[in-house]
């Protein structure tokens, strides 16, 4: 077992308090967006060990059998299949898809033989992977994901007066399936006919005047509103009538497959997502925006969010099962009555997010972890146990 450093990523959407919290840390005024507990390449977490320190993707390699045990080993490669973050969204996040682990390998090798650098912030994909996630609520999080039923997307846009809802109207009303949507995302998105500044700011006056006089949905009306403050002229404002809007409480986990548009309004929570980087993006951004990838990988099917309910193990705990191979998040909280089992059998991620816990290793000793601190446990050291008065978060493979 290893203590290990998250890594953090300082991104404009970011919070300047929330991360530095959960990590018991002090602000220095700058946003945090993200923390990193994981072995991606991009930014992996330093670990400490008895010659100093060293990045944890260096560590896995060093002995990928003890590391990561014969069973993730032969289906993963060499690998750490998933990355946990903290995330904390203080501002709405890009208009994005990730792509599935063929478009994945595919995009790579064509940005390789483009020769864009792999840290270029002009590239799209940062690996060969997929990047399905789950995210767990630390506080409320608000999100858009997935398409609206487009006759209820219709419902929203008939009564606008602005000729952008107009036209919109006019495609869902024509084609009320997945063909009319992903018409009606495209035409609001694609260079040829993407709306101008202009008409963005006509709709998004007119759910302003829908709100004060008693719209059918406060809610849509005040996220077009919300992300053209934060976005001024940019369509993907306009966009947000097209989808789905979620609101996880604290405890409440959302998974997002690969292909499914989505943006992140607000909140803090944990993110864990197969170990992978690439992000495709279509607005409501200062980053790289590639419209046409993101096109080829988006799935325009109406859809619910996805709502992973946990099974209870052992009394404490808490586990959220993904529908993917590459990872599964356990929550477990311990109440001073003693050592309790923390379930799993893989690499796992441990961090405490609240209190402080001892926690053991069936094979290499024990840690205090206080809020905030977190281990890499190789999958070699057997069982892990805990005590104390603390919540902690567990990334592990099923």
């Amino acid at each position: 077992m290893y203590r290990i450093t998250p890594a953090t990523q300082n991104y404009a959407w970011g919070s300047t308090t929330a991360i530095p919290d959960v990590l018991a840390r002090v602000p220095d005024g700058r946003p945090v967006a993200e923390a990193w507990f994981g072995a991606h390449a991009s930014a992996p977490s330093i670990v400490e060990t008895a010659d100093g320190p060293i990045s944890l993707d260096r560590l896995i390699a060093s002995d990928p059998a003890r590391h990561l045990g014969a069973d993730v080993g032969s289906r993963f490669g060499s690998q750490l299949p998933y990355l946990l973050k903290i995330i904390a969204a203080d501002a709405p996040l890009s208009l994005q898809v990730h792509p599935s682990i063929e478009r994945a390998r595919a995009g790579f090798a064509d940005e390789e033989r483009a020769g864009i650098p792999v840290d270029s912030p002009i590239r799209s994909y940062r690996d060969t992977n997929h990047k399905p996630e789950l995210l767990y609520a630390l506080t409320r999080f608000d999100a858009m994901v997935g398409f609206r039923a487009p006759r209820r997307a219709a419902e929203l846009l008939a009564d606008l007066d602005a000729p952008l809802a107009a036209d919109l109207h006019a495609l869902l009303v024509s084609d009320p399936t997945s063909t009319g949507v992903r018409q009606a995302f495209e035409w609001l998105l694609l260079p040829d006919t993407r709306p101008g500044a202009a008409d963005v700011a006509k709709f998004v006056d007119a759910c302003a005047r829908r709100l004060t006089e008693g719209s059918p949905s406060p809610r849509t009306d005040r996220t077009v509103i919300r992300l053209a403050a934060a976005y001024p002229g940019d369509p993907g404002a306009v966009t947000s009538v097209l989808l789905n809007p979620v609101t996880l409480r604290p405890g409440e986990a959302l998974f997002v497959p690969a292909g499914a548009v989505h943006a992140y309004m607000r909140g803090v929570g944990v993110e864990i997502m197969a170990n992978s980087d690439n992000v495709l993006r279509a607005g409501l951004t200062s980053k790289h925006v590639d419209v046409d990838e993101l096109l080829r990988n988006v799935d325009c099917v109406a859809a619910p969010p996805i709502r992973i309910a946990p099974e209870r193990v052992f009394t404490s705990t808490r586990i959220f099962y993904a529908p993917v191979d590459d990872f599964e998040l356990s929550v477990t909280r311990l109440t001073d009555e003693g050592p309790i089992r923390i379930p799993g059998r893989g690499p796992r991620v441990v961090v405490c997010i609240e209190g402080e816990a001892e926690v053991s290793t069936q094979n290499d000793g024990s840690f205090l972890l206080t809020r905030g601190q977190s281990a890499f446990v190789p999958a070699t050291d057997g069982d892990v146990t805990a005590s104390g008065d603390a919540v902690i978060v567990q990334a592990d493979v099923p």
